[in-house]
């Protein structure tokens, strides 16, 4: 079969891999990168634990092909993170204790990003919503809501308030 090559910036990194025509951005970003905070599911777009962003658009790296991301700008969980210190988010959800066993997170910690910079006043409601496409078989989903609306209250505020 085929290898088709994949030119794409992940993370804010130029990366080049090569993939097969069937082969998901999931598995890609996992196999062919070593990226493999997004995690695997249900494979079929209804857990999103696989969420990443794509150009600045929240997907489902499990109904994407990799073959998709060429010449895309992909951010997975590894990019959130600067330099050691935890993004607003990851740090909320650690603070807010929004996880369990962790499996969902990655897609979570994604997902919320995505809602964050949509949204520049967030409610309990509007997070719920926002999240109908992300599974949690742990939490009950109450601290995620609260470690969101707390990371999207420090992101919003004015620099001089932080």
């Amino acid at each position: 079969m085929a290898k088709h090559h994949v030119t794409a910036t992940v993370n804010g990194d130029a990366v080049e891999f090569l993939c097969e025509t069937q082969e998901t951005l999931l598995d890609c970003l996992r196999d062919q990168l070593g990226l493999t905070g997004t995690k695997e599911g249900c494979s079929t777009g209804d857990c999103g634990a696989c969420s990443v962003t794509v150009d600045g658009r929240l997907v489902c790296s499990c109904l994407m092909l990799g073959v998709e991301a060429n010449g895309k700008s992909v951010a997975t969980i590894e990019g959130m993170a600067r330099d050691g210190e935890l993004h607003p988010i990851q740090q909320a959800f650690h603070e807010h204790h929004g996880l369990q066993c962790g499996y969902c997170t990655p897609g979570m910690i994604m997902a919320a990003a995505s809602l964050i910079a949509e949204n520049s006043d967030l409610t309990e409601e509007s997070v719920r919503m926002g999240l109908e496409g992300n599974l949690c078989r742990c939490t009950g989903y109450q601290n995620i809501v609260k470690a969101i609306l707390a990371a999207a209250e420090e992101m919003h505020a004015p620099a001089s308030s932080r």
